[in-house]
């Protein structure tokens, strides 16, 4: 869902925000976001409902044909849309920056339509989904066994979440750290980003100890009735 007839620059995926809805539970949805061309593009990411939702980064810069991960972070929340229908929308805007440039280095009419430049734009709509669904739709993608008590079921999902968690975690640590590192680099402040890159590397290592415990854990079993 675009406008203007289709982006040009960048391509989104998905095309629409899914959120696992629980009240008083955070969710999180994670959106790719792939630069199409041989050129930086800048990105900028706006929402209806600002206080509802966290987005990290909310402003980027994607290098020639690379992408990025952008986690939209939805707060928890004390009530529920009537009917679970979300009416909350999302504009992603791009447009094309010199060569080099940092996300710090970008002007603040970057992404005014009045500076002349072209500046693409993609909506997407948020989509709330019960818990119960989400279930369902494991269940039907055959990612869950019907032979497994629902104890089973519901720790196996808790820890193929967590795994999933530390993944894109990982990914945006590590994508903090080269944002840095150019940073650094550009400013020549080499100090700094040996410090950081060290202090991230720990976190890394740490997640990264997580996760093969997370992946090494055996499925819990249920004793079959004779």
């Amino acid at each position: 869902m675009t406008a203007g007839g289709g982006n040009q620059l960048i391509s989104v995926h998905p095309e629409e925000l899914k959120f696992i809805f629980e009240l008083e539970k955070q969710s999180f949805c994670d959106l790719k976001v792939i630069n199409n061309t041989e050129h930086h593009v800048a990105f900028k990411v706006k929402t209806t409902s600002p206080k509802k939702y966290f987005v990290r980064p909310n402003t980027g810069v994607v290098q020639p044909w690379d992408s990025c991960i952008i986690r939209v972070t939805l707060q928890a929340q004390r009530e529920a849309p009537p009917d679970m229908q979300c009416k909350d929308k999302f504009l992603l805007q791009s447009t094309i920056v010199p060569p080099n440039t940092d996300v710090d280095d970008l002007p603040p009419d970057t992404f005014n339509k009045d500076s002349g430049k072209t500046i693409e734009e993609c909506k997407l709509r948020v989509v709330y989904v019960p818990p119960s669904s989400a279930q369902g739709n494991l269940e039907d993608e055959g990612l869950v066994s019907a032979t497994r008590s629902p104890d089973a079921n519901s720790a196996l999902q808790r820890l193929k979440d967590e795994r999933d968690a530390a993944v894109r975690q990982t990914q945006l640590l590590q994508q903090d750290l080269d944002m840095l590192k150019r940073r650094g680099q550009r400013k020549g402040v080499h100090g700094f980003s040996l410090m950081f890159a060290a202090f991230v590397g720990l976190i890394g290592i740490m997640v990264g100890l997580i996760l093969n415990l997370l992946l090494s854990s055996p499925p819990p079993t249920v004793p079959q009735n004779d």
